[in-house]
C-alpha cells in the first residue's frame, strides 16, 4: 500500500491508480489514518486498526465532499488514541447502530405478553393508543426519564391514576425485559425513580336484596337469553365475569357441589363452591351439542366476547345507573360477610392471591358484629 504525506493539496490532486478499482494511501503521520481513491474520482477517509483481539477492522471517517482534511485528520486521532487504549471505536459504532427504535421493543414485550399474561390485548391497546404513538420512532436510549415523567403528567389530566400507571409500568416492564434480553440501550430505563399519584381507585358498591331482585327482573326480560343465569351465577359465586364466560361443563361437579377454574387472574386455579342456588342456576342451563362451554352464546356457541350492551340495558331497567359487572363480585363478597362468614373464608371463595385483598370487606364485618351486639344489649334493661 503506497504511504503519502495526506494533506489538503495531496486530496485534492490525487487520483487512483490505473490498476484495480482503488487506490487506498496510507498517512506517514497518523498510523491507520487513510483515504480510499475510487477510479470514479470519489475517496474516503478512513481508520484502520487491529481491536482488542487482533483483528484488523477499518471505520469509516468521512467522504472527501463531506468534511475538510482537518476535521478527518483530528477526527483520526482521535480515533487512534482510543484504540491505543484499548478501545473498539468501531464495536461502539455498531452497538449504536443496534439500538432499536421503542416501536421494536415494543413489539418484543407484546411477543411476550401475549404468551405469558391474560391481560395482553388490555396490554397491547395501552400500547397502541398511548405509548407507541408517543414514543414508538425514539430509539430506546434517547427517551428521557424527565420526558417521560412529563409525558405521564400530561396523561393524568384525562386519565385515572390507575390508568397512567398500568402505562408506566408497561414501558417500564418493556425496558427491564429488553435488559434481560441484552437489547442494546435499555441498560437506563426512564420510567424508574418517577413519582406516582396515590391510588385510590377501589369503588366499594353493594347491592342490597331489593336491588338485587329489580336486577333479577331486569335481566330475566334482557334481550340476551344468558344474562339472567350469568348474573345469577356471578352474584353466587363471586367468580370473576371472565372466568365464567369461559367456563366449561367439564370443569363443574354437581356432585361434589364444585366448579373448578384452571386460570385465574392470579395464575392459581382454584376450586369455587356451589351453593344449592348456584346448582339450580346451573341444572336449567341449556345444553347444545357438542358445546363444551357452560354459558355460551346461543347464536355461535363460543363463550361470549362482550355482554356490555345486554348488561347496559339491564342497569337501565333496574334503575341502576353506574353499576358494574365487578361489583356483583364485590356484592357476592358483601352478602357472605354480612351472614357472618369469616374474611378468610370469603377470600378463599374469591380466589384472592393475598389476604390483604380481602381486608376491603373488613368494614362489612365490624357492621355485623355491630348488629351481634346490638342485638345482644337488647336483652338487657337499660342502665
Amino acid at each position: 500500500m503506497p504511504k503519502a504525506h495526506l494533506s489538503h493539496d495531496f486530496i485534492r490532486r490525487v487520483t487512483a491508480e490505473p490498476t484495480g478499482q482503488k487506490t487506498v494511501y496510507y498517512c506517514e503521520e497518523i498510523t491507520g489514518f487513510i483515504v480510499e481513491v475510487r477510479q470514479n474520482g470519489s475517496a474516503t477517509y478512513a481508520l484502520r486498526y487491529r481491536d482488542p483481539r487482533g483483528k484488523l477492522r477499518q471505520i469509516k471517517i468521512g467522504g472527501v465532499n463531506d468534511i475538510t482534511f482537518a476535521q478527518a485528520r483530528k477526527k483520526a486521532q482521535q480515533l487512534r488514541a482510543e484504540t491505543v487504549m484499548g478501545g473498539d471505536p468501531l464495536a461502539k459504532k455498531e452497538e449504536v447502530k443496534a439500538i432499536p427504535l421503542c416501536a421494536a421493543l415494543l413489539d418484543m414485550y407484546l411477543e411476550d405478553s401475549k404468551a405469558r399474561l391474560k391481560s395482553h390485548d388490555t396490554n397491547e391497546m395501552y400500547v397502541r393508543v398511548y405509548i407507541r404513538p408517543k414514543w414508538g420512532k425514539v430509539p430506546v436510549n434517547e427517551i428521557e426519564h424527565r420526558a417521560v415523567a412529563s409525558w405521564l403528567q400530561e396523561l393524568g389530566k384525562t386519565l385515572a391514576p390507575a390508568t397512567v400507571e398500568k402505562i408506566r409500568v408497561i414501558m417500564g416492564r418493556a425496558y427491564q425485559l429488553g435488559q434481560n434480553w441484552g437489547v442494546p440501550g435499555t441498560d437506563r430505563n426512564p420510567t424508574r425513580g418517577i413519582a406516582r399519584k396515590p391510588l385510590n381507585n377501589a369503588r366499594d358498591r353493594y347491592l342490597t336484596a331489593e336491588e338485587v331482585e329489580r336486577l333479577r327482573e331486569a335481566c330475566i326480560v334482557s334481550n340476551n337469553p344468558m344474562l339472567q343465569h350469568i348474573v345469577g351465577l356471578l352474584l353466587l359465586t363471586g367468580a370473576r365475569k371472565r372466568e365464567l364466560l369461559d367456563a366449561k361443563w367439564e370443569h363443574v361437579d354437581l356432585a361434589r357441589r364444585s366448579w373448578f377454574i384452571p386460570t385465574t387472574k392470579t395464575g392459581k386455579p382454584r376450586h369455587v363452591p356451589l351453593s344449592q342456588a348456584a346448582i339450580d342456576i346451573i341444572d336449567s342451563l341449556p345444553r347444545y351439542k357438542d358445546c363444551p362451554w357452560l354459558v355460551p352464546n346461543p347464536d355461535t356457541l363460543k363463550p361470549f366476547v362482550s355482554i356490555k350492551n345486554a348488561w347496559a340495558y339491564a342497569i337501565k331497567t333496574a334503575n341502576l345507573p353506574g353499576l358494574r359487572i365487578h361489583d356483583l363480585r364485590h356484592s357476592a363478597a358483601s352478602f357472605m360477610v354480612n351472614s357472618g362468614v369469616d374474611l378468610f373464608a370469603v377470600g378463599k371463595v374469591l380466589g384472592h392471591a393475598s389476604y390483604q385483598s380481602t381486608q376491603r370487606y373488613s368494614h362489612l364485618a365490624n357492621d355485623t358484629l355491630l348488629k351481634a351486639v346490638e342485638a345482644g344489649a337488647a336483652k338487657h334493661k337499660a342502665w
